[in-house]
């Protein structure tokens, strides 16, 4: 998650005075106004609870009224204590940091807490609806859709919330993974769009974690309809014979012989993310990425037009990082903090281990650049926890309560992600028939090849970093 305060504004008070409040953004929409003593009351706890050293420093308080560019000083100053807070492991996991910006987010929006029904969303378009407060935070709406769909207790840390935008055309954008600082129904409504849903799907990556979930009936069902939608939305690609197999699997109601084929499949457990930019293999290409199997895989069109693939192997990251930048937006101007006219870039850079003692940065330019970053830290956070021998369904349980992260050095070298031509003997899955029990499903549409790079309108450029150990 990437914090910001790129603006501040002038907001009238009690009786007529006015305030300048602290417009705090996250991954670039607004999360919650602030005022100065607010931070200052917030700064003042961390250091009672967690003492002086480990807080970061905050901007101090003046006698007098700031002038613009002191203003401008301390907006600088809170951002980055924000930022520094948020990527400290401790500080900000704390309920005390988390706490405080629900609360925030809910005087922001001006919703009372109150009784209230929300549709959390199956990946199949199935609707949840289940009664919550406007105040419950990310775990308790969790917990409440398990409830519904009685899920057991043991395997609600295998699923999660995202925050997705679905397309007129049917297309679904992921936005982010729900977190513990901000409240799920008042995240939501207040876009005030339609578009923006609420989607339960699984949260961790490595497939063999599948089976736990589907000795459990309902875990099973949400497993299917997931794995289904992902073949209808083209992010599982599928042959003739491997169709025929996988209708015939439907047909006869075989749920887990139906995922464990599809788990053979390419692309199976991936998130595919909407058209981008790459300077890999050079600059100023088309590219699709999708994240699963311990990697990022590129869907690249050259510029002479022809479709590489290749991939990019987590373990091999030194570092990575996420950058944004407030531009303006055409035929716009802005001043340094882009007062209304601007339009927020993110970029993903990673620097990868090509060769034996060659590095090299790869860098994607999207609105998704989180989501990406997201999906790599919790990767490494998986492998790791593997790797030391730890439990995954503790990990699942608790993976909103601190990140972990891997330190710089460089061991084992495999040879660098070379970029092919991707199968054309491969097709998308046209149709597989929707009867069958406990699991209401649309059918599988024809759809674009995700062979096939389209799209002209690409966005991209946030200060946030993960970097790992390369030795899992």
């Amino acid at each position: 998650m990437h914090f910001s305060i790129p603006e501040t504004e002038v907001r009238s008070g009690e009786n007529g005075s006015t305030y300048v409040a602290y417009n705090i953004h996250v991954n670039g929409v607004l999360h919650c106004r602030v005022r100065y003593s607010q931070l200052l009351g917030l700064h003042e706890q961390i250091k009672r609870e967690y003492g002086s050293s480990v807080v970061p420093t905050f901007p101090p308080k003046k006698i007098f009224t700031l002038t613009p560019s002191e203003l401008e000083q301390r907006r600088e100053q809170l951002e980055k204590y924000m930022q520094a807070v948020r990527q400290d492991p401790l500080l900000g996991a704390s309920e005390l940091f988390n706490s405080f910006l629900r609360k925030a987010q809910q005087e922001t929006q001006q919703i009372p807490t109150e009784e209230a029904e929300l549709d959390i969303y199956l990946s199949n378009g199935q609707k949840v609806r289940i009664s919550i407060l406007t105040s419950d935070q990310t775990e308790d709406v969790l917990e409440a859709v398990a409830t519904k769909l009685d899920l057991p207790d043991e395997l609600v840390g295998y699923f999660s919330l995202f925050l997705i935008r679905e397309g007129a055309d049917g297309g679904c954008s992921f936005v982010r993974k729900l977190q513990e600082f901000e409240l799920p129904y008042v995240s939501v409504t207040s876009l005030r769009n339609p578009e923006f849903h609420i989607v339960l799907r699984k949260s961790y990556w490595d497939s063999a974690y599948d089976s736990d979930v589907m000795d459990n009936r309902v875990g099973l069902n949400l497993l299917y309809a997931q794995t289904v939608s992902d073949i209808e939305r083209g992010w599982i690609l599928v042959n003739k014979e491997q169709h025929r197999q996988l209708k015939s699997l439907q047909e006869k109601g075989s749920k887990k012989e139906f995922i464990r084929l599809a788990q053979t499949l390419k692309y199976f457990g991936y998130i595919k993310f909407d058209p981008s930019i790459t300077d890999f293999p050079e600059k100023g290409c088309h590219v699709i990425v999708s994240a699963g199997n311990n990697e990022l895989n590129f869907h690249v069109r050259l510029p002479n037009e022809h479709v590489k693939e290749g991939s990019f192997k987590v373990t091999r990251m030194r570092c990575w990082r996420v950058t944004s930048s407030q531009v303006p937006v055409a035929n716009g101007t802005a001043a340094p903090s882009c007062g209304g006219k601007c339009e927020v870039k993110l970029e993903l850079a990673f620097e990868y281990l090509m060769s034996k003692d060659r590095l090299q940065w790869v860098t994607i330019t999207s609105p998704q650049a989180i989501m990406m970053s997201i999906c790599l830290q919790s990767m490494v956070d998986e492998l790791m926890v593997k790797k030391s021998g730890g439990s995954i369904k503790k990990m699942l349980k608790k993976r909103h309560n601190g990140s972990l992260h891997r330190s710089d050095s460089q061991h084992a070298v495999k040879s660098p992600p070379i970029l092919d031509s991707p199968d054309t003997n491969r097709e998308q899955m046209v149709k597989l028939s929707t009867k069958l029990t406990s699991v209401t499903l649309r059918g599988i549409s024809t759809s674009n090849s995700s062979n096939d790079i389209s799209g002209n309108n690409f966005h991209g450029n946030y200060a946030f970093e993960g970097i790992g150990d390369d030795d899992l």
